[in-house]
């Protein structure tokens, strides 16, 4: 018979439970069990509830000492932590007065990416994968969506996504990959963009499926990248093999969230572009939008219009887009609680866009809540009252993390 294993007591669980997938979350629909516990079976959630309630179903006690709040683990639903080398001359250049696309244009940008991840071998890129996932994963992400899209080739590719996949199986944290072969056209491809799409289409997402390497085709819809009509074909071809799809949408100029809602995206990120339009289109869909804060920060640029969006009727995830490029810093939670003071957004709608939501934004329905069947991923803070945790800005960082019921930091 499995062992049934209660943690706590905390003095606070936030189990991110009964709250709506989409529109604004006022504080006061935040459910907090105070000197809470949680019962485990195995990897799963078997009861939340008061610890002094579950301590009669248990076999096994662990107890917490000091004051704790337990969340639901984070879920940073848009990452590019696979890759080479780095952009600190971008940066500086931005910083400088430079704009993306003259940093881009003059060989900076995604190329130069592109161009130090090809030469790197496949063992350098699981480790460095390996080693942002620990980073995560210590800040309070139990689950990262990592993107390919620094190799451009069919080949370089696969080297990514094999890579991710084998970093998957040497990280505590759950890695989940998506294809962004439709970063941008490469520049040493002599063809058309439509072209190069093709080939992508026909040559690699069949591989995705036989090797099992990504559920998830991504594509940038922008000036610099694809046009809404050259990628439809793209995301016709990815629908029909049943990959979900997601967009780089709207991040410079807009076209991107009418893409998403016209194939039934699981989401839409980026946005920081999005005007009326496009936020009604997604308020009235069920194309999750998801802010990146970590790229309007690293830019210098606006944020998402999340209060728009949310007050519209939208679900607004929120993750960090940890690249070498635009969003370096890599640190979720002082993004979101950033985020948050700008767009003047409530605990609720914060927690929720990097939990619950979060999770939709992936299409997973095992976790970013804590409740009965839910798997055992949560994180705990060293504080008795949760508001301290954005209220710090993410300097109040976590003292413990489980994943699948088993404390990994």
């Amino acid at each position: 018979m499995d062992k049934k294993v209660l943690i706590g007591p905390f003095s606070q669980v936030v189990p991110m439970t009964k709250l709506p997938l989409k529109g604004a979350l006022p504080d006061e629909q935040l459910m907090l069990i105070e000197d809470g516990g949680i019962l485990m079976v195995n990897n799963k959630i078997a009861e939340v509830g008061s610890f002094v309630s579950l301590k009669p179903k248990a076999d096994i006690i662990e107890f917490i000492e000091g004051s704790a709040v337990c969340l639901p683990g984070f879920i940073d639903a848009h990452t590019h932590i696979c890759f080479a080398g780095s952009r600190a001359a971008d940066y500086a250049l931005r910083n400088a007065g430079k704009t993306y696309l003259e940093i881009a244009n003059a060989g900076g940008g995604i190329w130069d990416t592109v161009t130090q991840t090809r030469k790197a071998s496949e063992k350098i890129l699981i480790d460095r994968v390996r080693d942002h996932s620990i980073h995560h994963l210590k800040n309070g992400s139990t689950t990262l969506e990592v993107k390919s899209g620094y190799g451009l080739s069919v080949d370089e590719e696969l080297k990514m996504l094999r890579a991710i996949k084998a970093a998957n199986q040497q990280s505590k944290v759950d890695l989940i990959a998506t294809c962004l072969a439709a970063h941008m056209k490469p520049k040493d491809w002599s063809g058309s963009s439509e072209a190069y799409l093709d080939l992508i289409s026909e040559s690699l997402f069949p591989i995705l499926k036989s090797e099992r390497l990504a559920n998830r085709i991504d594509a940038f819809i922008e000036q610099s990248a694809f046009s809404p009509k050259m990628i439809a074909s793209y995301f016709k071809k990815a629908k029909a093999m049943g990959f979900d799809i997601t967009v780089h949408a709207d991040q410079f100029s807009t076209g991107g969230s009418q893409v998403a809602v016209d194939f039934g995206a699981i989401s839409a990120d980026h946005l920081e572009a999005s005007t009326e339009k496009e936020i009604a289109l997604l308020s009235q869909s069920n194309v999750i939008a998801t802010a990146l804060p970590g790229a309007s920060i690293g830019l210098g640029c606006d944020f998402t219009p999340a209060r728009k969006l949310l007050d519209a009727g939208a679900a607004l995830c929120i993750a960090s887009d940890h690249n070498p490029g635009s969003a370096p810093m890599g640190d979720l939670l002082v993004q979101a609680s950033i985020l948050g003071t700008f767009e003047k957004l409530t605990n609720t709608e914060v927690l929720a866009g990097i939990t619950c939501r979060a999770a939709k934004a992936l299409n997973l329905n095992d976790r970013g809540s804590l409740e009965k069947g839910m798997l055992a991923d949560f994180v705990t803070f060293p504080t008795n009252d949760y508001r301290e945790i954005t209220y710090h800005q993410g300097q109040l960082k976590p003292h413990g993390v489980w994943k699948n019921g088993t404390k990994v930091f």
